[in-house]
C-alpha cells in the first residue's frame, strides 16, 4: 500500500507541475496574440478578415487554457475527483479544437502570399490617406528593408513626376532621399516588401509550430496524470 501512496503522490505533484507550465503557456499565448494582433494592424495594415482573426484565436485559447490549468492545478492539489475529470474532459476537448485549429491554419498558409499582395497593393494606394498609415508603411519598409510590394517601381504614381518614392525606400535614409530617386535604383532597396513580409511571416509560423507541439505535449501527459490521479481517488487510495 505505501508503494501505491507514493506513487500516487507522486501523480499529484506531476499533474500540478505540469498544469503549472500548461499555465504558463496559456499566459504565454495571451501575450503572443496580443502582440501578433498589434503587429498585423500598426506594422503592415492587414485588413485581411482570416488574418486578423489568427491573433484572436489564439488569445482566446491562451485564455481557455490559463483557465483549465488553473482548475487542474486546484483539482490536484485539493484531490477533488470532479474537478480533476472536469480538467480531463476539458483539455481533451481543447485538443480537438486545436487539431481543427491546425487544420485552419495549415490552409490558411497556403494563402499568405495572396494575402499580403492584396494588403501591400491597399496599404500603397492609400499611402497618402492619414499620418499614422503613412507612419507605419514607412515603418515597415525601414524595419524589412523592402520597397514597394513587388519593387521600388509600384511607386511610380507616389507623385505626379511618376520618378519619387517614399524616404522609407532609400538604403541611405535622409529627408528628400526619394526625391527622382527612380532615376537611381541603387540608392533604394531592391527587395520588394511582399516577398521581406512573407518570409516573416512565414519564420513567426514555424515558431508558433514548434509551440503547439510543445502545449500539445503539455496536454497529452495532463491527460495522463489526471486519469491515473482519477483512478487513484476513486479506488479510495490516500494521496498525501
Amino acid at each position: 500500500m505505501g508503494g501505491v501512496e507514493g506513487g500516487m503522490k507522486c501523480v499529484k505533484f506531476l499533474l500540478f507541475f505540469f498544469n503549472f507550465i500548461f499555465w504558463l503557456c496559456g499566459l504565454a499565448l495571451v501575450v503572443v496574440g496580443i502582440l501578433g494582433q498589434v503587429a498585423l494592424h500598426n506594422t503592415i495594415e492587414i485588413k485581411n478578415v482570416s488574418a486578423s482573426g489568427a491573433p484572436i484565436v489564439i488569445i482566446g485559447v491562451g485564455v481557455v487554457i490559463f483557465l483549465i490549468a488553473f482548475f487542474g492545478c486546484c483539482g490536484a492539489w485539493k484531490e477533488n475527483y470532479c474537478m480533476v475529470t472536469t480538467f480531463a474532459v476539458l483539455l481533451s476537448l481543447i485538443i480537438i479544437v486545436e487539431i481543427g485549429a491546425a487544420i485552419a491554419g495549415y490552409i490558411f498558409r497556403g494563402k499568405i502570399s495572396s494575402v499580403v499582395q492584396d494588403s501591400l497593393v491597399e496599404m500603397i494606394s492609400k499611402y497618402n490617406s492619414t499620418e499614422h498609415f503613412r507612419d507605419s508603411v514607412d515603418k515597415l519598409q525601414k524595419d524589412l528593408k523592402c520597397c514597394g510590394v513587388n519593387s521600388s517601381a509600384d511607386w511610380k504614381n507616389y507623385r505626379p513626376d511618376r520618378e519619387s518614392v517614399p524616404d522609407s525606400c532609400c538604403v541611405n535614409f535622409t529627408k528628400g532621399c526619394g526625391d527622382g530617386a527612380l532615376k537611381d535604383p541603387s540608392k533604394l532597396f531592391k527587395e520588394g516588401c511582399h516577398d521581406a513580409v512573407e518570409a516573416n511571416l512565414k519564420k513567426n509560423i514555424q515558431w508558433v509550430i514548434v509551440a503547439a507541439l510543445i502545449i500539445a505535449f503539455l496536454q497529452i501527459m495532463g491527460i495522463v496524470f489526471a486519469c491515473l490521479l482519477m483512478r487513484g481517488i476513486r479506488s479510495g487510495y490516500e494521496v498525501m
